[in-house]
């Protein structure tokens, strides 16, 4: 049984203890204090990022995928990083998969008890066909949540790789993972509220990680998104704009091949480049 008082991200943060008795301002920026330090923490994380993102990309080098797995806050970043996979960098919906306990409905309304459950995430991954080839990373600031942990053990089963990012530095996730992402953000602004300093700290891991893994694989042409999905009016004036800093044609040129070429961007500039 976890002795959850003994949890970083449980513990007092003395320094807001008189938030309570503060006015608006001095409330956000006892906030803002505490945020400054997020950073910080992650920097201290960096050498095992990039662990993360070599394999991450290797994964999908290898045509496998990634699968995020969390409860409550953590599981929705994961559902949030996931979801933006497809758009940025043009890769299909099932590359990047974001898997929280208590199905798709957590990801909307609170269901926390769902984490308790410790088939919660694996039922999800195996109706998903989680494999050997795929990559499972466990989201949990405190590395507590037993469905977490038991779907990382799953993975394992099937002989994946694991990673997980966390904010304990003794998460019971640490174990379970090939490559172990921690960023000990200590207590937070009220106490056990791991949806901030913790919350900011996965976002920010998850940010490198994808990101990191794109460029690594070529969805990035110097630093602009080469195969994003130009889906509405600014995302197609966007494409525009790569296409003529990549090649020099007029925007109007670049806009009639972009339509033809059904908005391939890298396809585009490749087929203006050949032709010069």
């Amino acid at each position: 049984m976890t002795d959850f008082s003994l949890l970083r991200t449980e513990s007092v943060n003395v320094s807001t203890a008189d938030i309570d008795r503060l006015d608006a301002l001095g409330i956000a920026k006892k906030i803002n204090e505490q945020d400054k330090t997020v950073a910080d923490s992650v920097e201290k994380a960096l050498p095992a990022v990039a662990e993360g993102i070599e394999l991450y990309a290797e994964t999908l080098r290898a045509g496998g995928r990634v699968f995020y797995v969390g409860a409550g806050t953590s599981g929705r970043l994961g559902v949030l990083d996931a979801s933006e996979c497809p758009p940025t960098y043009g890769v299909s919906a099932d590359t990047v998969r974001g898997l929280i306990a208590g199905g798709r409905r957590a990801a909307f309304e609170s269901v926390e008890d769902a984490e308790d459950d410790p088939d919660s995430i694996v039922v999800q991954m195996k109706e998903a066909g989680f494999s050997q080839k795929d990559l499972c990373i466990g989201l949990s600031a405190s590395g507590s949540a037993e469905c977490v942990q038991n779907a990382m053990r799953y993975a394992h089963s099937v002989g994946a790789k694991t990673e997980c990012v966390t904010c304990n530095t003794d998460s019971a996730l640490i174990p379970l993972s090939d490559v172990a992402m921690v960023a000990d953000v200590g207590p937070e602004v009220i106490n056990g509220s791991t949806r901030m300093k913790a919350g900011t700290a996965q976002k920010m891991i998850l940010n490198m990680l994808s990101t990191g893994a794109m460029v690594r694989i070529g969805r990035v042409r110097g630093n602009r998104m080469a195969y994003m999905v130009p889906s509405n009016k600014k995302l197609i004036d966007r494409a525009i704009r790569i296409v003529v800093d990549e090649t020099g044609v007029a925007p109007d040129t670049a806009g009639e091949l972009l339509a033809r070429n059904g908005y391939a961007i890298e396809e585009t500039i490749e087929q203006i480049l050949n032709k010069k």
